[in-house]
C-alpha cells in the first residue's frame, strides 16, 4: 500500500495515521505502533526540512509492506540526496530541543538504510522484524 502526499506538514497527520493502522494490522504492540508513527513522521519531516529545504510543493510517496517477518517503510522523495554518513542524532547527554529523530528513528526500526541506487532523490527503507504469523 502507498500513500502519496504534498511536502507540507498539515499533511504529516495523515502519514502518521495510516502509519500507525498499518503497524496495527501487521501485528505490532501498542508501544511498537506508537514508535514506528513517530519514527515516520519525523522521516518524513526531515524530507521536507532537508531533502525538499522547506518547499510544500513537492511529493512525498509512503510505502507500507506487511510480509510474513517484517513489517516496512519505505519513503521517496526527489529532492536533495542525504549524505547518509554524516546523519547523526545529537548526543542524548546533550539535553535541549530537537536533534533526536534519527535516534527515534533508530529505535523504533531494526533496520534503516538509503537505497543508494535511487539516482535522484532519496528512499529510505525502515524495517521492522515482526512475529510469525
Amino acid at each position: 500500500m502507498a500513500i502519496t502526499i504534498p511536502s507540507n506538514p498539515r499533511y504529516l497527520s495523515v502519514v502518521r495515521a495510516v502509519s500507525a493502522r498499518m503497524a496495527e494490522i501487521s501485528g505490532m504492540t501498542a508501544a511498537d505502533v506508537e514508535s514506528l508513527r513517530l519514527a515516520v513522521d519525523e522521516a518524513c519531516s526531515n524530507v521536507i526540512k532537508y531533502s525538499y529545504q522547506g518547499d510544500l510543493d513537492r511529493r512525498i510517496v509512503v510505502r507500507f509492506r506487511i510480509a510474513r517477518t517484517f513489517f516496512e517503510v519505505v519513503i521517496d522523495d526527489n529532492g536533495v540526496k542525504a549524505d547518509a554518513a554524516a546523519m547523526r542524532g545529537r548526543d542524548l547527554a546533550d539535553i535541549r530541543p530537537g536533534g533526536l529523530g534519527i535516534h527515534l528513528i533508530h529505535r523504533a526500526f531494526d533496520s534503516v538504510s538509503f537505497d543508494e541506487r535511487k539516482k535522484k532523490g532519496n528512499r529510505l527503507r525502515m524495517r521492522k522484524h515482526r512475529a510469525r504469523t
